[in-house]
């Protein structure tokens, strides 16, 4: 996939990976929208990128909002065009310290679905159809180990994550032979607040930057042998 003017989503964007993606794409000469809550942090987030001539814009919306996703999409495409490129990266843990299954509460259970399923879910609804239309697109979801890997006390993100995984290959199935692939990918474990939030025990020096996964991602973007539905590992990807 050739990312130069391609139109691109990213949700997620106001730090991590989220920002990350974003300056890569935009570097490629893509013209990006960021999406995050926090209105402040996000703008912090693209103004340096915008300083430096890249075509990066900001909006602030909550995607575990169901009201949101149409008002979102419709300001992302009066900024940059129809989407070519949807990013699902946003993501939220849910209570921190991690509680065990039988401690959560089920509206806790229903906000990280919200979030990192619905969200996810109805944005594809929402741009799938014009990237149907003109033959051609990319959904890529971001994923975890969490969802392969029964883990104590991540139960309410695990399963929306595992739940993520087999909706992009549902999709897949179902665009096949449109021009629109699905991808997921695990970014593996990353130097992010939200790393910090669930171990926060961990060593920093021992977790990737979130550029460094950033660019593998961005090489796995634009190989031509990624079939949709597939699901990487960023730390194992490897430009062709």
């Amino acid at each position: 996939m050739d990312i130069r003017n391609q139109a691109v989503l990213v949700t997620g964007a106001s730090r991590g990976l989220g920002r990350a993606l974003m300056e890569a794409f935009a570097r490629r000469g893509a013209r990006v929208v960021g999406v995050a809550r926090d209105a402040k942090a996000l703008d912090a987030a693209v103004a340096p990128l915008k300083a430096r001539g890249l075509a990066v814009h900001a909006l602030a919306f909550d995607v575990g909002d169901k009201q949101a996703i149409y008002p979102l999409v419709g300001a992302a495409t009066a900024l940059v065009g129809p989407l070519d490129v949807l990013v699902n990266n946003a993501s939220t843990l849910g209570p921190t310290p991690l509680p065990l299954l039988l401690d959560t509460a089920c509206e806790d259970v229903s906000q990280v679905l919200e979030v990192n399923l619905l969200g996810p879910f109805r944005l594809t609804k929402a741009v799938a159809g014009s990237m149907v239309v003109r033959g051609r697109g990319l959904i890529l979801n971001v994923t975890s180990d969490a969802a392969v890997s029964a883990y104590p006390r991540w139960g309410a993100y695990s399963v929306s994550k595992a739940a993520l995984e087999h909706l992009t290959r549902i999709w897949a199935a179902e665009f096949e032979g449109s021009g629109v692939r699905l991808l997921t990918v695990d970014p593996g474990d990353m130097d992010t607040r939200m790393h910090a939030d669930a171990l926060p025990d961990a060593d920093p020096a021992t977790l990737a930057k979130p550029e460094d996964v950033a660019a593998r991602i961005l090489a796995l973007v634009e190989a031509r042998d990624t079939a949709s539905g597939q699901r990487f590992e960023a730390a194992k990807w490897e430009a062709a």
